[in-house]
């Protein structure tokens, strides 16, 4: 395929509801010509023409505000862990967050001073968390089992050739790149190498499978499933894979390509040249349709067959001690993600009393390059609008050409779709009509907020016991980590996962996505999950100016119980997001 039609991968996910109601308006405008790739679970203003840097692209994730520093880094300096912040005072005065809140403050708190008074006055009357905050449907929930390990075939002998992959991404796309190769391999009865990560000269993060994983339980885990081996045979290492044909790219295979596509298209490179290189491979795989028993080996793979690397996991089990301060017993989920140094959790709290501290994870997602290819605005005025265009011109080139040369959708039918990613102010919003009162701890994950601490204002302000992986953990703790963009990633999804509810503000996120999917497969029926449904909330926050506290409440509660439904995957869904299906998980009944 011709690289003049490219399609921005992002890492999201988009449930029927947030897609039906919008596809009309969107698809006409945003939609690239002929680009063999566009899915109809993609979202429309993903679909662009030739002229993306992907480099460019990557640098937004990489924004640092003044010094250096992250904004949730320097919050971080000024708050203490859990384990210390017993010395904030909890009563606050309604009297001054009324005045914080509700004067003057729109380039601030964008269009929301009015309702975070009222949350600031919520908050104050200290009523008693509803019963079913922290809890998932038990008896629904709980009538899934893991049961991806089981097995009903005879090992590959991978004798048809040798797959190469190099994922691109970072490392949930990263993820989900190696269990599609996984599958692959046993589809063309090929061996597998340990997959490679793409490089990338904006993060210059140099981090491998085996930095990341480990690499020997992968292999040896799934030996009865495929033959994998560490690098190529010595007579193929000299071949010129692109001058013989053997790379594909991921511009040669449609996103979500059917088993069908892969016998048809690359089994013959395979049997031709005994090699192929898949670069740049990612989510080429659908999930439907596709055999029950390779779809199983799939779950596998991600609950399963990938175990962080040692030193992750024990700096990841020293976040879940800070983050749990009394808590005695180890969490349902920290053997799965921090293997042996799960005891340590809890190893010296034993002999020490008091109150077990839950936690709730927030997964924020408001970067610059996420707020500025949302063509949205966030109350911001002109200022807003004039540094997203600059940003733009750099970053999305032909998104600002689009914008210049097709009528595309307003602000306002964007946010009244729900394709606009939630504002802190609006997730704390959301927080506090849930019921989640000012004592709540809170682990944020994502260090990159557009606006910095001045956008999180309201968000440090009602919930002073917010803390991120920067300041729970030491400048020499992370020190190994440090410029290992992926493996930092890591350390969030373990505070994420591991967390006693988890709350996305991006339902697509793949990020969200891989967490949510954790903790549905161990969780047992006992670890919730807060999906909004963005575009139901945006009806509700179109009402801020004159909605009353009591009504938004009520309306925000409903809007998010219907997302706690218990449901088997929805057909051509992610089962690493949804494993409530037979191939991954077991039915008691």
């Amino acid at each position: 395929m011709s690289s003049n039609h490219l399609l921005i991968e992002s890492d999201k996910e988009y449930d029927a509801s947030d897609r039906s109601s919008a596809s009309n308006l969107l698809s006409a405008s945003l939609t690239a010509p002929s680009s063999r790739q566009s899915s109809p679970r993609r979202e429309p203003s993903r679909f662009l023409s030739n002229g993306f840097d992907k480099e460019k692209y990557s640098m937004s994730r990489n924004v640092k505000r003044k010094g250096g520093k992250t904004c949730l880094q320097e919050h971080s300096e000024k708050n203490k862990s859990f384990s210390n912040s017993s010395s904030v005072s909890v009563p606050i005065s309604v009297k001054r967050d009324l005045k914080k809140f509700g004067k003057g403050k729109r380039s601030q708190y964008g269009v929301y001073g009015r309702m975070l008074a009222l949350a600031a006055h919520a908050l104050a009357e200290n009523k008693r968390e509803p019963k079913d905050l922290w809890q998932e449907p038990v008896v629904s929930a709980s009538a899934w089992r893991p049961c991806a390990n089981q097995r009903n075939w005879e090992p590959s002998g991978g004798n048809n050739g040798y797959i190469l992959v190099t994922a691109n991404g970072g490392m949930n796309q990263q993820r989900v790149a190696i269990c599609n190769a996984v599958v692959l391999a046993r589809l063309l009865n090929a061996t597998l190498v340990v997959p490679k990560f793409m490089y990338s000269s904006v993060w210059k993060d140099v981090s491998q499978f085996n930095d990341i994983y480990q690499e020997e339980h992968f292999i040896n885990y799934l030996t009865p499933d495929i033959r994998i081996v560490k690098e190529l045979p010595v007579e193929l290492q000299s071949l010129d894979l692109e001058a013989i044909g053997s790379v594909v790219t991921d511009v040669d295979i449609p996103k979500e390509s059917k088993p069908n596509f892969y016998l048809k298209n690359i089994l013959p490179i395979l049997l031709r040249n005994r090699v192929v290189h898949l670069l740049g491979f990612g989510n080429r795989l659908a999930f439907d349709p596709i055999p029950f028993q390779l779809q199983r080996l799939r779950c596998r793979c991600n609950f399963h067959a990938l175990q962080f690397a040692p030193k992750i996991q024990e700096t990841g089990a020293l976040l879940l001690r800070r983050l749990r301060k009394h808590e005695v017993n180890p969490g349902p989920l920290d053997h799965y993600l921090v293997g042996p140094y799960a005891e340590t959790i809890t190893k010296e709290k034993r002999v020490h009393s008091g109150k077990a501290s839950r936690y709730l994870a927030l997964h924020l997602r408001f970067e610059i390059d996420m707020v500025a290819h949302s063509l949205c605005e966030f109350g911001g005025g002109e200022g807003e609008r004039q540094e997203l265009e600059a940003y733009r011109e750099i970053h999305f080139p032909v998104l600002t050409h689009l914008k210049k040369t097709a009528k595309l959708p307003s602000p306002a039918e964007l946010r009244s779709e729900g394709f606009c990613p939630l504002t802190p102010e609006e997730a704390l919003l959301m927080l506090v009509a849930l019921g989640f009162n000012r004592k709540t701890h809170i682990f944020v994950a994502g260090a990159q907020i557009y606006g910095g601490t001045q956008r999180l204002a309201a968000l440090n302000s009602l919930y002073p016991y917010l803390v991120t992986k920067e300041n729970l953990l030491s400048a020499t703790e992370l020190e190994p980590f440090k410029n290992f963009s992926s493996q930092l990633a890591v350390l969030d999804y373990i505070g994420c996962t591991a967390a006693n509810a988890f709350a996305m503000t991006d339902s697509g996120s793949q990020l969200s996505s891989l967490v949510s999917g954790y903790r549905i497969y161990y969780g047992g029926g006992k670890m919730p999950t807060i999906r909004p449904n963005k575009r139901r909330l945006a009806a509700i926050f179109m009402k801020n100016s004159t909605i009353e506290w009591k009504v938004f409440e009520q309306r925000v509660r409903k809007a998010v119980r219907q997302t706690k439904n218990i449901k088997p995957r929805p057909k051509a869904r992610s089962v690493y997001r949804y494993p409530r299906c037979q191939a991954c998980m077991c039915t008691t009944d």
